[in-house]
């Protein structure tokens, strides 16, 4: 789980600057026009080391330490000594697919600007899914567990049509292109994955 406190310790250091630091936040968040008219490729992944607030921080970090930890744990017990580089690759992947549909939607938007960690921790979710679909999984809106799977079909489902839908200034194609991100990264490293998903759900034998 070194890996997963890392990148926590990362963003939260760097949330907390990006706080007091307008001159820093403003350098380092999402803005699609900067990174289209000037060049700025680094803001693809710099903007997910910061956040709006607090809750906003505080929220992101925790559903990434419930499910981060499980997934590079898993990555261990598959990977071996790669294990680290894969599960690098899945976060800063995770943060890099789930921004391009906003920056082709908004490239020439000055305006335009996001920041946050949601579209890796999306993919960190999705692997857990992939890995334990049976699994109970609950949030702070859900009273009760659901079944992994049953999750992640109504969470794609919600995130794409509030992508489609919603003014709420919530990265909701972030969410749903990182989720996607997370299993398509994952069964590309281990196929058999595909597989032993639909043998836990009882689909093939």
């Amino acid at each position: 789980m070194e890996v997963t406190y890392g990148i926590m310790l990362f963003t939260v250091a760097a949330s907390i600057v990006g706080f007091t630091n307008q001159e820093l936040f403003d350098g380092l968040k999402f803005n699609a026009f900067d990174v289209q008219h000037g060049k700025q490729w680094y803001r693809f992944f710099s903007y997910g080391f910061l956040h709006a607030n607090w809750v906003h921080l505080v929220i992101n970090m925790f559903v990434f330490f419930s499910f981060g930890k499980l997934v590079e744990r898993f990555y261990h017990i598959y990977f071996h000594e790669k294990y680290i580089l894969y599960f690098i690759l899945l976060y800063m992947g995770g943060l890099l697919l789930s921004i391009i549909p906003a920056f082709g939607k908004h490239k020439n938007d000055v305006f335009y600007n996001a920041v946050g960690a949601s579209g890796a921790v999306a993919s960190t979710i999705f692997v857990t899914i992939l890995i334990y679909p049976k699994a109970l999984i609950s949030f702070f809106f859900i009273p009760i567990g659901i079944p992994a799977w049953i999750f992640g079909i109504l969470y794609l489902g919600y995130e794409f049509y509030m992508s489609k839908r919603a003014n709420d200034n919530i990265g909701h194609d972030a969410h749903f292109w990182g989720a996607l991100y997370g299993i398509i990264f994952t069964i590309a490293l281990k196929p058999m994955l595909a597989a032993r998903f639909l043998e836990q759900l009882g689909l093939i034998h």
